[in-house]
């Protein structure tokens, strides 16, 4: 197998996604993105191509299990095989329990939980069927320690955890990894939530942002490892972050 790998990023248009699919590329990677926003994804696609990487893009909703099956086939389909899924796609509308936002709860179950399980559920039967593979679910240091405010969030990003690691148990011949920052620098807290609530947030972020090309740099590192080892988790914080925080 060629050092190149065909790798599927989603939420690929911004913050995370978009530094992980630069830096992939920069490596010699084929990367495909897949996002929501058909401009951004253009931009970081021409990006990419003018930096002499290979890249290619297509709309997706994770949220959708048959558009994200799609998503995944067409790539197979195109290039023999999928080497690397990157699930970066998701949304963060914090807000106290009281509050009852009903939506904003469903919205993060849907994207950040359901949208992996639907990658994980398009990728599985062709990267066993190859007999290789890498999964890499982004987390959060919120799945290790719960702030107020952040109970939803933070139970869907353990539950990510937790199916990653049942993943990597039942398929020993797939490499799964979480990586799992803190605040980055991102549009993930620009929407959604409960107004007091995501002010703070952005109070806090504002000294605390580490920027994308961190996390990418933490998932290139997990991709470029020899195929008999796994990096299962990674968590990242800025130094001046507090656990309670973040």
């Amino acid at each position: 197998m060629s050092d190149s790998k065909v790798v599927l990023v989603t939420g690929g248009g911004t913050g995370i996604g978009a530094a992980t699919a630069r830096r992939l590329a920069a490596a010699g990677h084929h990367v495909v993105l897949g996002a929501r926003r058909k401009d951004r994804l253009a931009a970081v696609h021409e990006e990419i191509a003018e930096a002499g990487g290979s890249a290619e893009y297509a709309v997706l909703d994770v949220a959708d299990p048959e558009d994200f099956t799609s998503f995944v086939r067409q790539a197979a389909h195109r290039h023999g095989r999928i080497d690397v899924l990157v699930n970066n796609a998701g949304v963060m509308p914090l807000s106290p329990l009281s509050a009852l936002r009903v939506d904003d709860w469903q919205q993060m179950i849907d994207v950040n939980l359901r949208g992996v399980l639907h990658g994980i559920a398009a990728v599985l039967p062709i990267m066993r069927g190859q007999g290789h593979g890498h999964v890499i679910n982004v987390g959060s240091t919120l799945a290790h320690q719960v702030a107020p405010s952040t109970a939803v969030y933070s139970a869907v990003k353990a539950a990510v955890r937790a199916v990653s690691e049942g993943l990597r148990m039942e398929n020993p011949t797939l490499r799964v990894s979480v990586i799992s920052p803190s605040f980055v620098e991102s549009d993930l807290i620009s929407d959604g939530g409960d107004p007091g609530t995501m002010a703070w947030v952005r109070q806090m972020a504002a000294t605390r942002n580490m920027p994308a090309s961190t996390i990418a740099d933490a998932i290139a590192y997990t991709v470029g490892q020899p195929p008999d080892i796994n990096v299962f988790e990674i968590l990242v914080r800025s130094t001046v972050d507090v656990p309670a925080a973040g």
